[in-house]
């Protein structure tokens, strides 16, 4: 980009076309011949006066237009990482065993993926008190922490999960505690179902839709049979019998591409039990995988058909009951992009970092059966660069800054980036196992701004067409005068 243009990203609708102002966040909408003088001059690296119009000397006068960048790559919180480890850690995700009573053919642990694979290996109780000990020393800032517990199937475990909670309980000291558990389902029983519901643990069944579907993937180790119709039974007594826990319960579903989109819709639209609760959609990861492709024409064709009819909802031209929840999400996700953290600014500040990491552990600390640091549950237990400290020992601080500062290592590619408040993308992005990849980064980059920039598309055809997100201007379109 040449030094002197203005950090802008241009992008056009089938109704208009826009600039996203990077300095000022705002989405300003232009006429159509200077949009194409803006990114002619733009393709041809040009000097930027040979796009000085009126309109664009207007949005100038404005505030908007702005050439300034950010001058170091450098994490905020960077120089209080040592007081913020060691005050506000909000969560421990305690991983309580590593085997599982299921083999399912996406799971990182499949030996499809650059990652561990199911061992015996469990967590002893005077690991896993360090753990929640840990947490409460390291929480003296915060009012609520949270304790997870995660496997493998974690409720192969379930009585060190039950002395644990009890422990973390009569030691809280006020301090408010809440539980989760994420589990395959097959397992819960009226003993298991009856303590979660009194201690109330939030618990999260993996249900990747209809017998036909979920079965293709989650199968029983000892019998390849599928797992369907155990979760479906367990469900039956929760219903019937314990109808107050479904309150505490929710679902993750797994997309694979290779199935029917409609059949797993269908599924969450009209099975009763789970129509009306919380679901979590999460598509398959390449991330270290092996060989795994998961890219489908047809799925995709789908889903942005499912997209299309949330749209209609927001726009009164369809019953929200028609609409898919396996996409009711993403317009909470669009909302709190380009409304809710969107505020205007100035300008781009001297130092900062591109938005995507969180601090390391203190948001999802997960703690594995060795008592290894992470800095949660998705990173891979292989990569010697995500080993983040150990509970005898503390935390790496070296690492956590490296890390946190992840943009470090495509700096000028991020003081250039068009989305960098927006970024989405942690130190996984880049992780290499043995070391961090420029090369992976970059090419995660990609997939970030893609889909940034069909938020903005999306965000403004719905105005277009006369949806409101709020009542305030600040957030609102701007409009370039003399159009």
């Amino acid at each position: 980009m040449y030094k002197d243009s203005p950090l802008i990203h241009l992008f056009e609708t089938n109704r208009g076309q826009y600039i996203f102002d990077v300095n000022t966040n705002a989405i300003i909408k232009i006429q159509k011949n200077v949009f194409e003088n803006l990114r002619n001059n733009f393709s041809l690296n040009s000097s930027y006066k040979i796009y000085e119009c009126e309109q664009v000397k207007e949005l100038k006068d404005r505030g908007f237009l702005s050439s300034k960048k950010v001058k170091e790559v450098v994490h905020p919180l960077s120089d209080m990482l040592e007081f913020y480890m060691s005050s506000k850690i909000k969560m421990v995700i305690l991983q309580v065993t590593q085997q599982c009573n299921l083999r399912c053919e996406y799971c990182t642990y499949s030996g499809s993926y650059i990652n561990r694979t199911h061992q015996d290996a469990r967590m002893n109780i005077e690991l896993a008190k360090k753990g929640v000990e840990f947490l409460f020393d390291n929480s003296r800032d915060v009012d609520s922490v949270h304790i997870g517990f995660y496997g493998g199937e974690p409720l192969i475990e379930f009585e060190l999960i039950k002395d644990i909670i009890l422990y973390s309980e009569k030691i809280s000291n006020g301090k408010r505690l809440t539980f989760g558990v994420t589990t395959n389902g097959t397992l819960l029983n009226d003993k298991i179902i009856n303590f979660f519901n009194s201690h109330n643990v939030l618990t999260t069944i993996s249900l990747d839709g209809p017998k036909e579907v979920h079965d293709k993937n989650r199968k029983f180790a000892s019998s390849g049979c599928g797992s369907f119709e155990k979760i479906k039974n367990g469900l039956e007594n929760i219903k019937h019998n314990y109808p107050d826990f479904l309150s505490k319960v929710m679902f993750n579903a797994v997309l694979d591409p290779n199935n029917d989109f409609s059949c797993i819709n269908d599924f969450f639209t009209s099975y009763d039990i789970v129509k009306d609760l919380y679901l979590n959609v999460s598509d398959i990861t390449d991330d270290h995988s092996v060989a795994r492709n998961t890219n489908n024409e047809d799925h995709e064709t789908q889903l942005k058909y499912e997209l299309f009819k949330l749209y209609l909802s927001k726009l009164n031209k369809l019953d929200k009951k028609s609409v898919s929840k396996l996409v009711e999400r993403y317009y909470d996700h669009l909302r709190k992009i380009l409304v809710d953290s969107r505020g205007f600014s100035s300008s781009m500040p001297d130092k900062g970092h591109p938005s995507g990491p969180c601090i390391p552990g203190a948001q999802r600390l997960f703690i594995d059966v060795n008592g290894n640091f992470y800095p949660c549950e998705r990173v891979s237990e292989k990569s010697k660069i995500m080993q983040i400290g150990h509970i005898d020992k503390g935390f790496d601080y070296d690492k956590i800054r490296s890390l946190l500062n992840i943009g470090e290592i495509t700096s000028e590619n991020c003081k250039d980036c068009w989305a960098f408040k927006f970024c989405t993308l942690c130190a996984v992005s880049a992780d290499g196992i043995d070391k961090l990849s420029v090369e992976k980064k970059l090419f995660n980059c990609k997939v970030v701004k893609y889909s940034l920039e069909e938020h903005l598309k999306d965000y403004c055809m719905l105005n277009e067409f006369g949806y409101s997100f709020e009542d305030s201007n600040i957030f609102k379109i701007v409009e370039a005068q003399n159009e």
